[in-house]
């Protein structure tokens, strides 16, 4: 058994055919021209970022659009966009999407030591851009998180490679245009890099601080785009929210209750990414699981979640299945995906205002299959250091004596 598992590994590990990375080129090219083709603007998402630079060159505030969440850093980000013509843009944003999509998986490769011409990195790539139906979305929309889909892997990448610091120049970076990665500033609490810590901050404050003072509403994000968060957002947005919070208020649970039990979850998962660096074994995956672990507590109980956030989380996860104990090996972790199966109807859930229960769903089995990992490994990590410490001592022990009777 353990000589096939060895061979299947092997043969991933090999390198790719070049029809593979051609199949692949080709789907994903298609995702491009097909968005480009029904998405003049280059996403509904994008849009609303690039409407407001286009009100901000117009000398009008930026968060007179309710739907505009973002940082004052990303209004600046996005002129370059506004000054481009809509027939570049409507091919440039998804080519964009999709690139980032891409280095976000290959830097999640690297950091458990697959190589990028592997037949994992092909059929993995082919499988999320085929079967992971986010993926799709995400370059739909054209929304900004892929930027933090892209940030969070080489952040990780540099972080277990001992660079801290320029792993929290990435972070800093990403939370500046969008605060989704925000969460894994406690990554750098639990590893004690304080230097790290305040760079991680600082760079958005400085950036945000600074981008706010050339608008002509500087504390727009405060006074308008906040409470609309802390408000749930409207009616609309709030159909396509995957947190545990919005999805149990529609299904009857007072909202208060709901709240109440998301913020439970999310406090379990802290729990768990602490459990699980307190571990202290080495290699790449402490850092992977308890960064994984952070985003999933965020997304259980964060107001606006989507299922697109997904994607921040899962390459890494999936990047890790050809690692022994790896959470992609744990079958709840399939069992969690096939929600998100592109083509499969489900009874009750077809129409597209729906399928925020089955998002819900991939995000609560995630986070569960996650946090189990991190609790039941960092207990068995305990237990086994525990129990094999005296068989080695004996064993030693052994050894030195056979050794001594040998020269007798």
């Amino acid at each position: 058994m353990e000589t096939g598992k060895g061979a299947v590994v092997g043969w991933l590990a090999e390198p790719a055919g070049r029809h593979v990375r051609w199949v692949l080129a080709v789907v994903l090219g298609a995702a491009v021209v097909r968005t480009g083709m029904h998405a003049p603007d280059g996403g509904m998402d994008n849009a609303i970022v690039v409407r407001a630079a286009d009100a901000w060159l117009a000398g009008r505030s930026p968060y007179a659009d309710r739907h505009f969440l973002y940082l004052p850093g990303a209004v600046l980000a996005a002129v370059p966009q506004a000054l481009l013509p809509t027939a570049v843009v409507r091919y440039l944003v998804p080519a964009g999407v999709s690139a980032g999509l891409v280095v976000g998986w290959a830097c999640a490769l690297r950091i458990h030591g697959v190589a990028w011409r592997s037949r994992f990195a092909a059929y993995g790539l082919l499988a999320l851009a085929l079967g992971f139906a986010p993926f799709g979305h995400l370059v739909q929309l054209g929304n900004w998180t892929v930027g933090s889909a892209a940030a969070l892997p080489l952040a990780l990448l540099l972080a277990c490679r001992g660079r801290w610091v320029a792993a929290a120049l990435v972070i800093g970076a990403a939370v500046a245009v969008k605060p989704l990665l925000a969460p894994v500033v406690l990554l750098f609490v639990l590893a004690r890099r304080w230097r790290a810590l305040a760079v991680a901050v600082g760079v958005p404050a400085v950036v945000s601080v600074g981008a706010a003072l050339l608008m002509p509403d500087p504390a727009g994000f405060f006074t308008r785009t906040l409470p609309f968060l802390l408000r749930g957002e409207d009616s609309f947005v709030r159909l396509y929210e995957a947190s545990p919070s919005a999805v149990l208020a529609r299904l009857g649970v007072p909202q208060a209750g709901a709240t109440l039990l998301a913020g439970c979850a999310a406090l379990a998962g802290l729990w768990c990414a602490w459990r699980r660096w307190e571990r202290g074994d080495a290699g790449p995956a402490r850092v992977v699981d308890c960064a994984v672990m952070l985003m999933l507590s965020a997304f259980l109980v964060s107001r606006p979640s989507y299922d697109h956030y997904l994607l921040v989380v899962l390459p890494l996860l999936l990047a890790g299945a050809l690692t022994p104990g790896a959470v992609a090996r744990r079958p709840w972790f399939w069992v969690a995906l096939v929600p998100q199966v592109p083509g499969f109807g489900w009874p009750g859930l077809e129409p597209v205002t729906r399928r925020a229960f089955k998002d819900a769903v991939t995000l609560c089995l995630l986070a569960a299959t996650a946090g189990w990992a991190c609790v039941t490994g960092a207990v068995a990590g305990e237990r086994g250091a525990r129990d094999g410490a005296v068989p080695q001592g004996r064993r030693a022990a052994g050894e030195r004596a056979g050794e001594a009777a040998g020269r007798r």
